[in-house]
């Protein structure tokens, strides 16, 4: 299926993969992707796949117009059966999150990367605790979203990481702290103190 669906939709085989897959709008801070992917355009190792919708997609595709970036692809929309095969044909997932958010903010597509076994980067704001979950959880790394050159750092060091057992981490992490039972038990908990 990972050969596949890459084929399917133009994903080269023998790049490492980073996918961005979900909204795309402010909150997410597009300026500060389109630099890290924009100071990543001559690594001939990796591959961006940005997979979304929303009010700053024209940005990313002005971008990709633009610089025609070959260690690039974007879709506006894939098939959701299409979206949960690509992901786990991928091999690290992509959260990006404004640094100017003051609020936490904890996205959920950690979620889709964890099932599909692949180890997150996750570039935030200092106020949202994910990087911690994921650098604590030792299922992938975090860099601020306003640092261009420690992302630029973190990509070598995810290139010489092992991704399988990161990605394997990160699946024994969502099974023990967000699937159904889990959260059962959490709510039944909470509303027994009551």
């Amino acid at each position: 299926k990972r050969i596949v669906i890459r084929k399917m939709y133009g994903i080269p085989l023998n790049k490492k993969v980073f996918i961005y897959g979900g909204n795309l709008g402010k909150p997410q801070g597009i300026d500060f992707m389109l630099k890290c992917i924009h100071s990543q355009q001559k690594n001939n190792n990796i591959f961006f796949l940005v997979i979304g919708n929303g009010t700053e997609y024209g940005k990313l595709k002005n971008y990709y117009e633009t610089y025609k970036p070959e260690n690039m692809g974007l879709l506006e929309r894939l098939p959701k059966e299409d979206y949960d095969v690509m992901v786990g044909a991928c091999d690290i997932g992509l959260i990006f999150l404004d640094y100017r958010f003051t609020i936490p903010n904890f996205p959920s597509r950690l979620l889709s990367y964890l099932q599909a076994k692949i180890p997150v980067l996750a570039c935030t704001d200092p106020n949202t605790d994910v990087g911690k979950v994921i650098m604590d959880g030792g299922f992938g790394w975090w860099c601020g979203s306003n640092d261009v050159k420690n992302f630029h750092t973190t990509v070598k060091n995810v290139l010489s990481a092992d991704l399988k057992t990161m990605g394997e981490k990160g699946y024994q992490y969502l099974i023990d702290n967000y699937s159904t039972e889990k959260a059962y038990n959490v709510i039944v908990k909470h509303r027994m103190k009551d």
